[in-house]
């Protein structure tokens, strides 16, 4: 497990490049046959993904996170983004298709990831947080008929926001909050960009009271993402490229200009799950 410090915005604004990725931007995320993991001290959040190809991948808990197993004392919630699979709880499979989610509950055992094609493996996207209560484990569907440990997003959690002609046409899809699905911390969700949308927040904003991290995908080979990143009067930027993600402190902005249409999810932990609790900054204050 690849461990981060949390960083300073003083300290920031005199970043390189070359450092700003080092700290902010998890890159080569997606690796065949293995489970990759970062462990950010930002709010003690956990990126990571699992690519199964011929055989299973478990989830173990590793040295750093000084547990018999990784949910002992942690929330954990997954997104496929590549093939489908299934993921094992405790003896229970669960099918997870590409979009599928679910939220695995503090307490969960053994948690295993496999791909119902080695040629076309599933890509799970990992965020994880710790948990001081025990959360029920569900499957998360963006449609379909709900069932025992299945739960489909509501109709109001599927959001439609901004227009073409501010090249912010897109639709919001929240897998883990309040009133969804019960969560100690912890809040996921995807969002789409339609095609000729290429900015996901504009105006842009900070929440104090939380940080995020940024998985940007559905993007080709020459394609990018440029993300802004900082104070408001100290913005920086990073080129960030297919299924690369973003470490985004509580203090920074965080917006995106694509050089084409693009999805992101989208993973939130620290003091709050309201999910409209946003400081806005206007775009004649930024800098």
């Amino acid at each position: 497990m690849e461990l981060r410090t949390a960083a300073s915005p003083k300290d920031v604004k005199f970043y390189t490049t070359e450092r700003l990725r080092q700290e902010f931007l998890i890159e080569d995320l997606f690796r065949a046959g293995e489970i990759k993991l970062v462990y950010s001290h930002i709010d003690r959040i956990i990126t990571g993904s699992a690519v199964p190809t011929d055989s299973p991948l478990v989830l173990t808990a590793g040295d750093e996170l000084r547990a018999q197993y990784f949910c002992e004392r942690r929330e954990l919630g997954v997104i496929n983004i590549g093939g489908n699979g299934t993921i094992t709880v405790d003896g229970r499979v669960y099918p997870v298709r590409g979009r599928d989610g679910m939220y695995i509950g503090r307490g969960s055992r053994e948690i295993s990831f496999t791909s119902e094609d080695a040629s076309r493996p599933a890509k799970f996207y990992l965020n994880s947080a710790p948990a001081h209560r025990a959360c029920p484990t569900v499957l998360i569907k963006p449609d379909g008929e709900p069932e025992d440990g299945v739960v489909i997003i509501k109709p109001e959690n599927k959001v439609e926001l901004g227009t073409l002609e501010e090249s912010n046409h897109r639709t919001i899809n929240k897998y883990i909050l309040p009133g969804q699905v019960e969560s100690c911390q912890l809040e996921m969700g995807m969002t789409k960009l339609e095609p000729g949308s290429v900015w996901n927040t504009m105006p842009c904003h900070t929440h104090d009271r939380r940080m995020e991290v940024y998985l940007y995908f559905d993007l080709p080979e020459d394609a990018f993402v440029m993300h802004y990143m900082g104070e408001p009067q100290e913005t920086r930027h990073l080129v960030v490229r297919n299924e690369q993600a973003v470490i985004s402190p509580s203090w920074s902005i965080h917006a995106g200009s694509g050089s084409r249409a693009y999805t992101f999810i989208w993973g939130m932990v620290g003091e709050n799950q309201d999910f409209d609790d946003m400081d806005n900054v206007d775009n004649k204050d930024l800098l």
